[in-house]
Formats: C-alpha cells, structure tokens, sequence
C-alpha cells in the first residue's frame, strides 16, 4: 500500500490536545464549550484547535444553536490511519535492511 503523506493532516493530529479532542469527539461530538469542560484549556483555545481539524478535514461542523457542533469525519480519519500504516511499513522494511547490513559487516568482521 502506497498512500501519500499530508503533511497538513500530520502537523494537525501531531499536537497532543487536538489528537485528545479527537478522542473526546469519537464519543459523540461536541461543541467547543462542552469539550473545553474536559480539556485544560480556554474554550477559545479549543476553538482555535478545532478550527485546524476543521481545515484537514478531520471534523465536520453543524451549527447548533449559539454554537457549532463539531464531529470526527470518519473517512478522513480512516485516510490518516491508513497513512500512519503505510509509513509504519515503510520504516519497518527500511529497518528490516539495515539490519541485514549490520548483520552483513559484523559477519564479514568475524571471518
């Protein structure tokens, strides 16, 4: 599987209150008040935050009442996994070589 890097899409869920918030809204959505309440920090904060998921894609937003109602796009999201599971790939069959090499050098070293 060869799947392009976003870079966007990483820099988003590489910051660890945005990959929290995307875990609070696995559990049903949210608004930024409501997921401010489970965050340590500003509601203005969230806001900011869920503005860049909402830019890659990784949230839909629904006005709800006063507020937005944000939800995970589940396709998108399914996308940065099958991401991470190409470049996990990836690095596994690059250090699957370099292996072999050190093994290659400390063998020719023994004889």
């Amino acid at each position: 599987m060869n799947v392009t890097v976003d870079d966007e899409l990483w820099t988003a869920v590489g910051d660890p209150t945005r990959r929290r918030m995307l875990d609070l809204l696995l559990t049903g959505g949210g608004t930024a008040t409501t997921l401010s309440e489970h965050l340590p920090i500003t509601r203005q904060a969230v806001a900011k935050h869920l503005g860049v998921l909402h830019r890659v894609g990784l949230v839909h937003v629904t006005p709800y009442g006063r507020e937005r109602r944000y939800e995970v796009d589940e396709a998108q999201l399914a996308r940065a996994v099958a991401q991470l599971t190409s470049v996990g790939t990836a690095w596994d069959a690059r250090l699957r070589r370099i292996k072999r090499l050190a093994e290659a050098i400390q063998h020719s070293q023994e004889d």
